[in-house]
């Protein structure tokens, strides 16, 4: 499939996928949406317990999530491991084109005197070995699988905290927003945990419920009237 390098609204730039008419992010900006999605309606609600945070993030893709998200560790100082699950990894090229570091940045800068070590650890970030768990600062560790998303008990990896749900849209990808791909995603978490995603639809929803979870619609990031979170026995 083709895929080719695009700037969105915010400055930031993602992958679109010209054979699927589908981007890796937001048209309306790949920063804000995955600070407001990911950040905002999911690590945040963690940071006051200063526990640590199991994340599971379906769709690993540019790293963006990933990146942010070792950010928040380091800002607040909380230890974090985190597994990304992606099948069809982004290359090193496209990886060097997009290129978030300065775009994410932006929003940290209580950080400012680690950028230039931040910077080389966000590349490691993205270069490093998969399969096996890569400690890239004392807060933030990460392991990422090279795998179909319903193999995801193969990666051997349980007890999560918290759910970054980020697989292409279900006009592309119909089969990853079922109830079959949920139950395996909820099989790996613990009993108490949040799932956090940027789509709204109603089998989603349904989806959710019957696994448990108290699900909330929620404004969604720029360009999108609704989110969504399930909790699933855990009190905000």
């Amino acid at each position: 499939m083709k895929r080719i390098i695009q700037q969105t609204e915010d400055g930031s730039n993602t992958i679109y996928i010209e054979d699927w008419d589908e981007s890796y992010h937001s048209k309306h900006g790949a920063v804000q949406e995955a600070m407001h999605v990911f950040i905002k309606n999911g690590f945040s609600h963690f940071i006051a317990a200063k526990k640590p945070l199991k994340i599971l993030e379906i769709g690993f893709g540019t790293g963006l999530n990933a990146f942010i998200t070792l950010l928040e560790a380091e800002k607040n100082q909380q230890h974090v491991s985190y597994v990304g699950i992606e099948k069809f990894p982004v290359s090193e090229e496209e990886f060097d084109a997009i290129n978030f570091f300065d775009d994410v940045f932006k929003f940290y800068p209580e950080l400012v005197n680690r950028e230039e070590e931040l910077r080389i650890v966000y590349r490691y970030l993205f270069l490093s070995n998969w399969e096996e768990w890569q400690i890239l600062s004392p807060h933030f560790r990460i392991k990422k699988v090279q795998d179909d998303f319903f193999n995801l008990k193969n990666c051997n990896e349980t007890e999560f905290d918290l759910v970054y749900f980020d697989a292409f849209g279900s006009q592309v990808q119909p089969e990853m927003w079922e109830k079959k791909l949920f139950e395996i995603v909820d099989s790996t978490t613990k009993s108490s945990c949040i799932f956090t995603t940027y789509a709204s639809k109603g089998a989603v929803k349904r989806g959710l419920k019957e696994l448990g979870y108290i699900v909330e619609k929620r404004p969604g990031p720029p360009g999108k009237r609704e989110m969504m979170v399930g909790l699933k026995n855990f009190s905000l």
